[in-house]
Order: C-alpha cells, then sequence, then structure tokens
C-alpha cells in the first residue's frame, strides 16, 4: 500500500479535490461531510485553504477546516484509520469537532443534521438567474437573511472565478416592486450525481410569500437541466421550520448524521 499523504491546497489548486469529490457523489445525496458545491462555498474567501490525501497519486480524502469543524469526505474503501490518525495533526485545541470522518476516542456531538433530498420533477418559479449584472442584489438577500454574514460582492466575484465556479448554479427571486426578496445557490457534481443547494436565504422582511420556494426549485431544476441525479441539502435537525420548508417543496429526508465531538466541547455557531 503507498504510504498517505496530505497536501495543502490553496484556492487556485483545488482543481483535483473537486474532480475526487465528484467522483464519490453518489446519486442520492452527498457522503461524507463535503460536496463539491461546500468547497465551492468557501472558495470566496480569498484566504481558504484545504486538504488533499492521496496514496500514491490516488486521492483518499478531501477536507478543509470550517472554523472548529474538520470537514472530510473519504474515498470508497479509505482507510480510516489512517486518514484519523494523520487528520489529528490538524485537531488541535479548538478544533474540536470533525465531520465525515470518525476520530478515536472522541464523541457523537448531540445535534443531528438532517440530509433531505429532491428527485426531478415539472416546477414553477418567478427566480431569475444571477450573474454579475444582479450579483449585488443576490449579496443583499445573504446579508439579510443570516445576520453573521461577511458575504460581499467582491466575494461572490472570487467564488465564481475559483475552479468552482463553473459548477455554480444561482437564483434571485424579486418582489413584485423589484426588492430582492430570496436567493439559492447550488452545485453540480457531474451528470449523474447529485447536487448541492449552499446557502440558501430569504430576507426577514419578504417570508412567508413563496420567494424562497422559488429560489430554490429554480436552482434544482437549473442543476437537473445540467444532468443532476436529484439535489440535496443539508440542515440542522433542530431547524423545524427549515425542515418543513424542504418536505413541504418536495424534499425527502433521507438520514441524519452527526459529528464527531472531542469531550466536553460544546459547538459555536458559524458565520454563512
Amino acid at each position: 500500500m503507498s504510504a498517505l499523504t496530505r497536501h495543502r491546497l490553496t484556492p487556485e489548486k483545488t482543481g483535483p479535490a473537486l474532480r475526487a469529490l465528484s467522483e464519490w457523489t453518489p446519486p442520492d445525496a452527498p457522503s461524507g461531510g463535503l460536496h463539491p458545491g461546500d468547497v465551492g462555498w468557501q472558495l470566496r474567501f480569498e484566504d481558504a485553504e484545504f486538504f488533499l490525501w492521496t496514496e500514491g497519486t490516488v486521492p483518499a480524502a478531501v477536507g478543509f477546516l470550517d472554523g472548529p469543524v474538520l470537514r472530510v469526505t473519504t474515498a470508497p474503501g479509505a482507510d480510516l484509520g489512517a486518514l484519523a490518525a494523520d487528520a489529528g495533526e490538524l485537531l488541535v485545541a479548538g478544533n474540536d469537532w470533525c465531520d465525515g470522518l470518525p476520530v478515536p476516542g472522541w464523541e457523537r456531538e448531540k445535534e443531528s443534521w438532517v440530509v433531505l433530498s429532491w428527485a426531478p420533477r415539472p416546477v414553477s418559479s418567478r427566480a431569475e438567474p444571477v450573474d454579475a449584472a444582479n450579483a449585488a442584489d443576490r449579496v443583499l438577500v445573504q446579508r439579510a437573511a443570516f445576520a453573521s454574514s461577511t458575504f460581499t460582492v467582491e466575494r461572490w466575484h472570487r467564488m465564481k472565478r475559483s475552479p468552482a465556479g463553473e459548477l455554480a448554479v444561482e437564483a434571485l427571486v424579486r418582489t413584485p416592486a423589484g426588492e430582492p426578496a430570496a436567493a439559492a445557490t447550488g452545485w453540480f457534481a457531474g451528470v449523474g450525481r447529485c447536487g448541492l443547494l449552499e446557502p440558501v436565504g430569504t430576507d426577514p422582511d419578504h417570508r412567508g410569500h413563496g420567494y424562497g420556494r422559488d429560489a430554490v426549485l429554480s436552482v434544482c431544476a437549473a442543476l437537473v437541466e445540467r444532468g443532476a441525479s436529484a439535489v440535496a441539502v443539508v440542515t440542522p435537525a433542530s431547524n423545524e421550520a427549515g425542515v418543513a420548508f424542504y418536505r413541504a417543496i418536495g424534499f425527502t429526508a433521507l438520514r441524519e448524521n452527526r459529528d464527531w465531538v472531542r469531550a466536553g466541547r460544546v459547538l459555536q455557531e458559524s458565520t454563512t
């Protein structure tokens, strides 16, 4: 067996990691802690860095630190013990959670994440695609929907220029008066593979009018048109309103995932 090697990737060098994640993405829902879209969304940050583990020249896992959480997806049949041992160098004090890779001696987090999947079907939507001309309005929705958001137009452009930029599909929905109300970003993983919604948001001033529904379904339809077999979304089980929303528009809950956590730790809210 070839030695396991961990490579640190800068944003412009993420092509091999994205290709590996795409190859490992099943038809119904993402496996592990990462989908190509999770890397794509993270690429909005100029200082983002990623990890690619290889055995010889063959990819074995892809991961990155999302705040205090090490998120990882492994190749089918990968040596999880060896990967966890090497990942231990990244799991210093403060990096106390791991999503997608069992860590010996750690516990399961009490909070679970619901994985929901949408199967292709006809949809109608008021959404418009997002491009450079309306990117500022897409950013406005993100910042309104998530009070702690640091998203900017500059970061939108950086994401779109990244190696994952061509995988992104975005939709924006406006009120009858033309105000930006809801937006969704989806990510393509290849023909016959499951796409991913990340992120989705509605301006609090415009909730309850179906704008979020239209944004989500527009992105789902666009991903399926490109060849996605399904579209998944992952949300905390405690977000009962969010789970109910996705169920109401045709998503089916497939499973619940729980992170691995160092004993005695409590997950802090991350910035979107």
